[in-house]
């Protein structure tokens, strides 16, 4: 089931987008990937900036997604699924949800040699977005290098 995270679930979120992230670990620029990918530091400060909901099966975490409103629009910021819990349709659900939830045009950043990223949001009815860098600058701030090797797609809400 889909629940919001509480401030008490930051381990079990820290270690969800830590091990998610290896699939990017050779596939995105070397000089992009740091271990850990994701810092407790930096995980606490993005909890107080945004929302995090979590796919929990058991009483236990298997898959996150965090969302922030930002201007006219709201952003996806991670979307992680524990990788011996992929292919199960965890991060589907937790697509589905937010996609049911908010209002406001979804836009996701990924990285552009992230193609089954990709192609996942191109499954759920996100577009590929043309001058990306425009986008990624105003919605994001994340550093030119990201911005040089990532896209941005957008999915319009009912």
């Amino acid at each position: 089931m889909v629940r919001k995270c509480k401030a008490t679930d930051r381990e079990s979120i820290y270690r969800i987008i830590n091990d998610g992230a290896l699939a990017y670990k050779g596939v995105i620029p070397g000089d992009c990937w740091h271990e850990p990918y994701m810092s407790l530091a930096e995980l606490m400060r993005e909890m107080k900036e945004m929302t995090f909901f979590g796919w929990e099966e058991e009483g236990r975490l298997l898959g996150v997604m965090a969302f922030q409103p930002v201007k006219d629009v709201t952003l996806i910021r991670h979307t992680y699924v524990l990788r011996d819990q992929q292919r199960r349709g965890i991060g589907s659900s937790l697509l589905s949800y937010a996609k049911g939830l908010v209002k406001t045009r979804l836009l996701v950043g990924t990285w552009s040699d992230a193609t089954w990223a990709i192609r996942f949001y191109e499954k759920h009815g996100f577009r590929l977005l043309p001058h990306k860098d425009e986008f990624l600058r105003r919605y994001w701030n994340i550093p030119q290098r990201q911005i040089e090797a990532s896209v941005a797609l957008g999915f319009e809400s009912r």
